[in-house]
């Protein structure tokens, strides 16, 4: 079988092992394990490609399942780089024995040290703000903070994404970091009570609500509002002026921030080319082109912004360390589990 080329698969868990000969060895490739699934990271992997002349062979799917079948594979894995979203896909791919700990210098003097694993096993590439949106027309003092959120003022207003969800569990696990658990556990039960409707859908949807009039506010990841600013997103870009948004906690800790980014696979056969290409992820380039095409925060500091994300405005962000964050999504989930957030 030739190489795969550029290649997306929908990973099933019946066939989690890539047969032998299916991903090529040959120096001068990359092979890539990626749960991002934007197209416009297409022009990342084509310049990269251009600039290095290393053919990125690569392959799609679900987080956690390409976690499976990476675990699967074993020490006969193909898998170079593992790139994801949110924290705890990182850690878990950590704490799975999936990741091996690389030396950068480069790496080491771009990416902030709260934004990298502490072993050097992820690295942060891109950011999102978690933040609240509200209806302009209905809610004359919005919530300035996560706390905000559960004030019994806000009842049957608030659309917000499952339990299930790892931004749920992110931001979660945040508020237990910086206010224990106890606090999370009632901030959580108090959220529940607001509720405008059960949770459903994903964060354009918590959008759509305020847009509908199901929700009079909502949580969401700036990069979906950032997308609707830049082109046409239906049932929401047609109605962005009725739309307010707060970065929370501005007084405090700062906004939520959630990261995507990657590392070397413990059993990396192209190993040079792995650290070689997540350097490349920290170059100005590549990190000009995350905010460009996919309207997310750099996480090389001093990098230019997008238009769409530079009209959010400017904002103080939370720099708590995400690695311990991540150590209370197990927590997060259970709480969630108890107080009734589906």
């Amino acid at each position: 079988m030739p190489p795969l080329k550029s290649l997306t698969v929908a990973l099933l868990a019946s066939a989690m092992v890539v047969p032998a000969g299916s991903v090529a060895f040959a120096d001068g490739e990359l092979n890539l394990y990626s749960s991002r699934h934007y197209d416009t990271d297409e022009r990342l992997y084509s310049d990269f490609e251009e600039m290095t002349g290393i053919t990125i062979n690569r392959i799609e799917g679900n987080a956690d399942e390409l976690l499976a079948r990476m675990e699967a594979e074993g020490a006969n894995s193909p898998a170079d780089v593992l790139l994801t979203v949110d924290t705890s896909r990182l850690e878990r791919a950590k704490d799975m024995g999936l990741l091996q700990s690389i030396e950068s210098d480069v790496l080491e003097r771009r990416i902030p040290s709260y934004l990298q694993d502490e072993d050097n096993q992820w690295f942060g590439f891109s950011q999102r703000a978690r933040i609240l949106f509200y209806d302009k027309n209905d809610v004359e003092n919005p919530p300035q903070t996560y706390a905000d959120l559960a004030d019994d003022a806000y009842e049957g207003m608030v659309c917000i994404r499952s339990g299930t969800n790892v931004y749920s569990q992110t931001i979660l696990a945040a508020i237990i970091e910086h206010e224990g658990e106890e606090a999370a556990r009632q901030w959580a039960q108090d959220v529940v009570d607001n509720f405008a409707r059960d949770p459903q859908g994903g964060d354009t949807d918590q959008l759509r609500g305020i847009v509908s009039g199901e929700c009079d506010i909502a949580m969401s990841n700036t990069y979906y509002f950032g997308r609707a600013i830049r082109k046409d997103v239906e049932g929401l870009s047609d109605s962005l002026d009725m739309i307010g948004w707060v970065f929370p906690n501005q007084d405090s800790y700062g906004a939520h921030m959630n990261l995507s980014g990657g590392g070397v696979a413990a059993n990396a056969p192209n190993r040079e080319n792995a650290i070689r290409f997540l350097e490349y992820l920290a170059s100005d380039q590549a990190q000009e082109y995350f905010s460009a095409g996919n309207d997310e925060y750099p996480a090389v500091p001093g990098v230019a912004l997008s238009p769409s994300v530079a009209e959010l405005g400017f904002f103080k962000p939370d720099d708590v360390d995400l690695s311990e964050v991540a150590k209370h999504v197990a927590t997060a989930q259970q709480i969630f589990n108890e107080v009734g957030w589906e």
